[in-house]
């Protein structure tokens, strides 16, 4: 397999099939494409009609968007295991995972992923009902599915590749969140995947500086 991504100080939506394929231990090189540049659209049209990274090319196969490569790769390689075995956990997981798939707009838009800077941010209240949402979300599912392993909804996969940009962006703009949040924060911060990720981050030479 081979993964198309941007640059990891930056893309969110490259680091959570990467994060997935490396906690796994599944075989994989990576082509990184710098982001903002004048020739990345050029660049990105060799390998995907669609534009954007992540891409996943496994021989013949091309799969885009990060959740469709994530579920790909659970169904193709983890006999399914990127998702809790239990119906009611993985259930949860697809829902909290489809929800971060597709909200949290203004999180997005007034934290963008900058993996190693430290920022200070004056959120809009929709950003401030985005982030309370976060922090319900995690705190039930962890409440719920404890026993069952450190991650999201029980042992690690999808649905903690989904939040993982979620946990950087936290930590780059010092959000606060609930004890029980913040112990899954931790969790997700301190993940051998995402600590390999942002070392590697740190080492990229291009910067944007307004975005």
């Amino acid at each position: 397999m081979k993964l198309i991504i941007g640059n990891k100080n930056y893309s969110s939506w490259s680091l959570r099939p990467w994060l997935l394929l490396h906690a796994f231990d599944l075989p994989f090189s990576e082509q990184l494409i710098p982001l903002y540049r004048r020739d990345t659209l050029e660049q990105l049209a060799r390998h995907t009609p669609c534009g954007k990274v992540p891409v996943l090319i496994d021989n013949d196969l091309i799969v885009w968007d990060s959740m469709a490569i994530c579920e790909y790769v659970s169904e193709r390689y983890l006999d399914n295991r990127g998702w809790p075995s239990s119906v009611n956990a993985r259930a949860e997981a697809r829902a909290a995972s489809a929800e971060m798939h597709s909200g949290f707009p203004a999180v997005r838009s007034e934290m963008p992923m900058d993996c190693m800077a430290r920022k200070t941010v004056s959120l809009s209240r929709q950003a401030e009902k985005e982030v309370s949402r976060i922090n319900d979300l995690w705190s039930s599912l962890r409440a719920k599915y404890q026993t069952d392993g450190d991650g999201l909804c029980g042992p690690f996969g999808i649905a903690d590749c989904m939040f993982a940009p979620i946990a950087l962006r936290f930590r780059t703009y010092g959000i606060s969140v609930s004890d029980a949040s913040a112990t899954y924060l931790n969790y997700l911060l301190n993940h051998p995947g995402i600590c390999a990720w942002v070392e590697e981050a740190s080492k990229e030479k291009f910067e944007v500086h307004a975005r």
